[in-house]
């Protein structure tokens, strides 16, 4: 084969692997996936295919070649702490929980945090200019689509059961996750339906609610004000309201808020070339977002009455005895604030360094706060040794995670990392461009659905963080680059 011949080659399996990495986010719990690289834990990201070949003809060269966006240097200095930290576990009393030793848990979480920065890194690399970062952001609006159509199939059999169809669903459905469907929520294609919900709330909406805003697509085809975006948009808040999912729902609404604060902001501006700015425009396009708004928060109320798991934080005052459980006890919340307590007694006993990545575990009932367990039955499950058990607990909680098992150095530099990506937010959200606005509204809605989902998950592996703001980081850096 002739150079030229290579090099088509070479552009051909970038551009593939690059459609397919995106176009595949949301499977999170691939079954076919080696134990070595994680085939034992719930997060497993079918997307890691792809990455690895955009990390061999992608990252690792261009980490040689091109300038590198200031937000790699506090990432690399929480890699380094991270390491530190399970490095030095080694050298503290830890004995084998639930069959598991400290060995292969230090190689998991090892893993899943090269596989998270992984994901960030080539993100930021492979989007070079508009035209890539509006080309990842098509696959990603397809990738959804896709799980979107899934999800309504889905939620077929909660509006009329059907057995038949229903276990058809659940055994295709077991070709991309590791857990059977629910028969009164939708998953999608992910492991359960609130990684659905919050998987739609963090990494799809946001650029949605910003396409929303400004009148941008980056398809085509547009009937006047109706684009592609607002197709999904729709079928996306319609999609969440199926899941049942309490975060879902809060992280629906908190979006919507937030969204008409944004465009008020946006029609403050002055006008620009391309008059969009006519307050007529302004103010058909905020009635639109509006209504949208109201008959989704109408028909979430309506859907929550309905599911009694939603229906709790109303419930309380009604059919349970208030001296009987308290109201978190009774919204299932309560057992959140235990893992959490004990995350932080964890940081108070290690300060410095905490316990290493996925440590947590092994001190869990020596750090668990002192006080009667027998109204949490999850509580009890967990300290319970029970045969044939063997997944270890998490704080749930991104932040207590990073107290316990990376200590104040841990939480210090990925803070900075964070605080830099916000950096970058700001500095997209305040531009003259309107293109580059797009992005900097896309990632200040974005760091809404993270300060939502940071308090129920805290996988390094679970790609949602690390494609928001590699995408708001790639942003950034094109727009520096370019001026």
């Amino acid at each position: 084969m002739t150079r030229t011949g290579w090099q088509r080659l070479h552009k051909t399996l970038i551009t593939a692997a690059w459609a397919l990495l995106f176009l595949s986010l949301p499977v999170t719990s691939f079954p076919f996936f080696p134990g070595e690289v994680g085939g034992k834990t719930l997060v497993r990201p079918l997307a890691v295919y792809p990455l690895i070949i955009l990390v061999i003809l992608v990252l690792i060269p261009r980490l040689f070649s091109r300038p590198l966006p200031k937000t790699f240097l506090p990432l690399m200095a929480f890699i380094l702490v991270a390491m530190i930290s399970s490095i030095a576990a080694f050298t503290l009393d830890i004995e084998m929980l639930r069959g598991i030793s400290l060995t292969p848990r230090f190689i998991r979480n090892i893993a899943t945090l090269a596989i998270g920065c992984a994901f960030y890194f080539t993100i930021v690399m492979i989007n070079r200019n508009l035209a890539d970062l509006n080309f990842s952001l098509r696959w990603i609006y397809i990738g959804f689509g896709i799980a979107l159509a899934w999800g309504s199939l889905q939620a077929v059999y909660i509006l009329y059961y059907s057995e038949p169809y229903f276990e058809l669903i659940n055994k295709v459905q077991s070709l991309f996750s590791t857990r059977k469907l629910f028969e009164t929520r939708i998953s999608g294609l992910t492991y359960e339906p609130k990684w659905f919900a919050e998987q739609i709330g963090f990494l799809l909406l946001p650029w949605l609610l910003s396409s929303a805003i400004s009148g941008r697509t980056v398809f085509k085809w547009r009937f006047k004000w109706f684009t592609i975006e607002w197709l999904l948009l729709i079928w996306s808040a319609v999609i969440v309201l199926f899941t049942f999912s309490r975060t879902g729902l809060f992280l629906l609404a908190a979006l919507a808020f937030i969204t008409i604060l944004l465009y008020r902001f946006r029609s403050a501006d002055p006008p620009h070339a391309g008059g969009e700015t006519k307050p007529r425009t302004k103010n058909k396009r905020l009635a639109q977002v509006s209504l949208i708004v109201i008959s989704i928060a109408i028909i979430g109320g309506v859907v929550g009455s309905q599911n009694r798991y939603i229906s709790r934080f109303w419930r309380y005052w009604t059919e349970d005895p208030p001296g009987k459980k308290t109201y978190l006890e009774f919204i299932a919340f309560q057992q959140r604030f235990v893992y959490w307590q004990t995350a932080v007694n964890t940081f108070e006993e290690y300060p410095l360094l905490g316990v290493g990545l996925g440590n947590y575990a092994f001190f869990f009932d020596k750090m668990l706060p002192d006080q009667p367990y027998h109204r949490q039955p999850e509580i009890i499950r967990q300290i319970t040794p029970v045969e044939g058990r063997n997944r270890l607990i998490t704080p749930k909680n991104l932040y207590a995670r990073l107290l316990a098992e990376t200590g104040l150095l841990g939480m210090v530099t990925f803070t900075t990392f964070i605080m830099a990506v916000i950096g970058c937010t700001l500095y997209l959200l305040f531009s003259d461009s309107m293109v580059y606005k797009f992005w900097g509204i896309s990632g200040t809605l974005g760091f809404v659905g993270f300060l939502v989902v940071i308090f129920s998950y805290d996988s390094f592996a679970l790609p949602n963080m690390w494609v928001v703001f590699g995408m708001i980081t790639a942003a950034a850096h094109v727009s520096d680059t370019q001026r």
